[in-house]
């Protein structure tokens, strides 16, 4: 017998996707918008002033090392440089 979802968990399931979906979108155009900035900078390093480095340090601590997989990051905003910086 099939299981037929209330009203409340099957509006909660579409909300969450739209959700899931919108935060892919978000990604993919930071991602892209990343991309662009690289191409500006071309060889160039990037030059981070201390506050800059400890906004990133806190931000790459919340996430963990292997949600960075499959991402192509700098070597700047690579959680595991910025451990040390807190």
């Amino acid at each position: 017998m099939p299981r037929i979802l209330d009203p409340f968990r099957f509006v909660l399931m579409v909300v969450a996707g739209w959700m899931n979906e919108r935060q892919l979108q978000v990604i993919d155009y930071l991602r892209e918008e990343n991309r662009v900035l690289r191409e500006q900078l071309g060889g160039r390093r990037v030059r981070l002033d201390d506050n800059q480095r400890r906004r990133l340090a806190v931000r790459a601590k919340a996430l963990e090392a292997y949600r960075f997989r499959g991402i192509q990051a700098a070597s700047f905003t690579f959680p595991n440089a910025y451990h040390s910086a807190l």
